[in-house]
């Protein structure tokens, strides 16, 4: 029953995006896109996760963000890369998607679908767009990867190690 009144408040009562962002993934499965930056040169970026980020505060991460309703996923994508690092795309390889299961550091399981990708942006336009959502940026190659690390990052090479490492020895 539960499932038809959060639809019913989703489509029929249009919650407030404040209301929605906090429970996607909880209420109801939240879908993401990922991205794995790189600069074309075997460098990619990270970010470490600051205190108004959704969770994992301190962790390094990926470029990410849930997808928006009626949003197209590179359409999304490219959005998420302007507002978090104030750049755009030169090169955008989808490498599949990931079906996440976490728990909150209060208990709470989450369940997200990531759809996951790599692509190339320029080093020298990058910054922080979301200061507070994001601390810090910094390049790292796949021997200098940061800790601590999101939950997910290690799921994400596992799954794309071998295309990441192809992409990033170009």
């Amino acid at each position: 029953m539960t499932g038809f009144f959060i639809w019913y408040y989703i489509y029929m009562k249009k919650l407030d995006p404040k209301t929605l962002r906090a429970h996607k993934g909880i209420s109801f499965v939240g879908v993401t896109t990922s991205a794995l930056c790189h600069d074309g040169n075997g460098n990619f970026l990270m970010m470490k996760r600051g205190p108004l980020a959704r969770d994992e505060n301190g962790r390094w991460d990926i470029l990410g963000g849930g997808l928006k309703h009626g949003v197209e996923v590179e359409a999304n994508l490219r959005r998420e890369l302007y507002e978090e690092l104030c750049t755009t795309a030169e090169d955008i390889i989808c490498l599949g998607y990931r079906d996440v299961h976490r728990v909150l550091g209060d208990g709470t399981p989450t369940h997200w679908i990531s759809i996951d990708h790599i692509m190339k942006i320029n080093r020298d336009r990058v910054s922080i767009g979301e200061p507070g959502v994001i601390d810090e940026i910094d390049w790292f190659t796949i021997d200098t990867i940061p800790t601590p690390l999101h939950s997910q990052f290690d799921v994400f090479l596992k799954n794309y190690g071998q295309t990441i490492q192809e992409v990033l020895q170009k």
